[in-house]
């Protein structure tokens, strides 16, 4: 896995790719968790995602209640087939907006 996080349009966009397992999820949770530690709106790029297991998806479930606690805005952009496929089995697509893009995001103004 590799991450990347920008900031852009007023959110901090953590881009997340390849493989999302236990070995590199701390990684991805610290890179989550940072941004809203920072007090950034905060967005998830899994559009490069290839795989994504339990420890994957619980950094995603940690960084939603962090934003929640700190109401600050958290949501998911181009969700890969791979990674969509987990969040339907858990029911979590139903939990956490999801948005083709930031410019689709930007377009919900809101």
């Amino acid at each position: 896995m590799a991450y990347q996080v920008k900031k852009d349009s007023g959110f901090s966009v953590v881009h997340l790719t390849g493989d999302i397992d236990l070995s590199c999820s701390p990684e991805a949770r610290k890179s989550i968790l940072d941004s809203l530690a920072a007090a950034q709106p905060t967005l998830v790029d899994l559009s490069a995602v290839t795989y994504i297991d339990s420890s994957g998806v619980a950094s995603l479930v940690e960084g939603y209640q962090t934003a929640k606690k700190k109401n600050l805005e958290f949501g998911l952009l181009g969700v890969s087939e791979a990674a969509l496929s987990v969040l339907e089995l858990a029911r979590l697509d139903r939990v956490f907006p999801i948005y083709a893009s930031l410019k689709d995001r930007l377009a919900k103004n809101g």
